[in-house]
């Protein structure tokens, strides 16, 4: 007779987008899901679950299920919150396996991480004072440019060199952003002053030193932003597997431990 798979789950509802992700009991992952939260989390939450079932040939729900994330409280299935602190922790020392400081660029808010050799938190510094420096302002200013923000990196990319922008404020930056084009500024390289723009709000929130691993959506998106970050700091910034699931793969991650342990 066939063993029974034992199988866990991890949700990640942000404020942009819900991350979903299964592992075996071997921490294999069977399937990731990533969908735009919208306004109703607990439908989400549950479309992405349903939707990795398909995916992973599985029939019944995961025996423990964390979650995590801006809306970690409206997920209808979950068994257990966690920070998102905690799980991009756990996340990422999972790939790293040693001391490492971790760069977190999501919708609305960036974190930065300290783990130690042993994968404790040594300390988390986070930036909610306004949308710069996140996705949010990435999207503001591809609606300025009137530009599908998908298209953003490659332009990035293509840039000779970057068009400062002195405004830390988005709504600043925007109007900073019509002068640049009045004064025929080419967009490439506004939108990679916008990048760098990002890159000058993570720095400045707290050193990072040592190993070097940056994730969230943006991440994901606009891989022109890794790059900058990693001429910024003199050495290169490791981006793990599916950076923008990282916090999905740590809850799950959880998960599988409360039920070992």
């Amino acid at each position: 007779m066939s063993k029974v798979m034992n199988y866990f789950c991890g949700v990640d509802i942000g404020a942009s987008a819900t991350k979903l992700v299964l592992l075996d009991d071997k921490a294999n992952v069977l399937a990731r899901v990533v969908k735009h939260s919208g306004v109703h989390y607990a439908k989400t939450a549950r479309k992405c679950l349903e939707e990795a079932k398909q995916t992973a040939k599985l029939s019944t729900d995961p025996i423990m299920t964390v979650s995590t994330g801006y809306g970690r409280e409206n997920v209808d299935f979950s068994n257990k919150t966690r920070t998102e602190i905690h799980c991009h922790g756990v996340g990422c020392y999972h790939y790293a396996g040693t001391a490492v400081s971790i760069v977190d660029i999501g919708g609305q808010d960036n974190k930065i991480i300290h783990l130690a050799a042993d994968g404790k938190r040594l300390q988390f510094k986070m930036n909610r004072k306004c949308a710069a420096g996140t996705g949010a302002f990435i999207e503001e200013i591809a609606m300025r440019l009137d530009l599908p923000v998908e298209e953003l990196d490659t332009l990035a990319g293509q840039a000779s060199e970057p068009v400062p922008l002195g405004s830390f404020c988005t709504v600043f930056a925007k109007t900073e952003i019509l002068s640049h084009l009045r004064q025929g500024r080419p967009v490439e390289g506004i939108v990679r002053g916008a990048f760098v723009s990002v890159v000058d709000r993570i720095v400045e929130m707290d050193p990072l030193d040592g190993l070097v691993m940056a994730t969230g959506g943006v991440v994901a998106h606009n891989p022109v932003i890794v790059q900058i970050l990693s001429e910024r700091i003199g050495r290169e910034v490791l981006v793990p597997d599916s950076p923008q699931l990282t916090g999905a793969l740590g809850a799950a991650l959880t998960a599988m431990r409360l039920v070992q342990n």
